[in-house]
């Protein structure tokens, strides 16, 4: 129903109600007829008048936003600034070899993969608020962390690393050598910058630095020779920042500049770190040295 302004409607009642009493007895009930809808609607009017319009871009309840989050991409919506970056701790890990598995072998790896960095993130004390949805990578797992007071980017290198190393340790000890291909061994990467997100899915020059240190051919070789389960490249961003300071449980010393890669015309330095697990130091390789 076409609803009209109540000055229209208060018009039409005031013209109806001066209707000359010696008209024809037809259009006189016709006048009568429209009075009496007319008054009829003025109830229905107020109530659409009354009714609150949800102003746009307003979330509904139950919605992220609406609950107090207010993290631009959590539930993945596209915002009008959507092609302006936020800043992100950017985390992300490979499995070694994926390509050498079959198909069920590599099912159930990418399984144990995604169970074991959400274990990790539970352990490190980064639940599901701190980070944006899980980015699938085929053979491994994009994690982007909010900058948060709470969570500084030195746990991710102090908790989050030694969590999953521990983890992997476990879960590859209760695999026998006949399973070998089941055995999971991973590299990981930490970076931090900005982030764009376009509805499509993320991207940005901070994305692709971290993805060449990830798949960087020295790094690959890295973890082939060794015989640890876990191998992280911290970008130099990360070393120069956080590092290099040596905060409580990140040793400086544990790593070692070996991968260089070109993003942008500009080398970019990539610092090779073998985590500890179980809180117990884990041998870098002489090779390593």
């Amino acid at each position: 129903m076409h609803v009209q302004p109540y000055q229209q409607v208060w018009r039409r009642v005031a013209v109806a109600c001066t209707v000359p009493l010696h008209r024809e007895p037809a259009a006189a009930a016709r006048g009568l007829v429209r009075l009496i809808l007319l008054m009829a609607a003025l109830p229905m009017i107020g109530m659409v008048v009354a009714t609150p319009i949800r102003p746009r871009g307003r979330e509904p309840a139950g919605s992220p936003e609406a609950n107090g989050d207010t993290a631009p991409w959590h539930g993945m919506r596209p915002r009008p600034w959507a092609t302006l970056p936020v800043h992100r701790s950017i985390f992300a890990v490979d499995i070694e070899n994926s390509t050498q598995r079959t198909n069920p072998v590599k099912e159930e790896l990418r399984q144990h993969v995604y169970r074991l960095v959400v274990e990790a993130l539970s352990a490190a004390g980064i639940d599901d608020h701190y980070y944006d949805p899980f980015t699938d990578r085929g053979d491994g797992v994009l994690v982007l962390v909010h900058p948060a007071d709470e969570f500084p980017k030195p746990l991710l290198l102090s908790r989050l690393m030694p969590a999953l190393a521990s983890l992997l340790v476990t879960h590859n000890s209760s695999i026998s050598p006949a399973e070998q291909p089941r055995i999971l061994r991973l590299r990981a990467v930490i970076h931090a910058g900005e982030v764009h997100y376009d509805g499509k899915g993320f991207f940005g020059e901070d994305l692709d630095v971290a993805f060449r240190l990830l798949d960087a051919p020295k790094f690959k070789a890295h973890l082939r020779r060794g015989s640890v389960p876990l191998a992280l490249v911290a970008s130099d961003d990360i070393y120069r920042s956080v590092i290099r300071h040596g905060y409580e449980g990140i040793d400086g010393d544990e790593f070692l500049p070996l991968v260089s890669v070109t993003v942008a015309d500009r080398r970019r330095k990539g610092w090779v770190h073998f985590p500890r697990a179980g809180g117990f130091p884990v041998a870098v390789p002489a090779y390593a040295c």
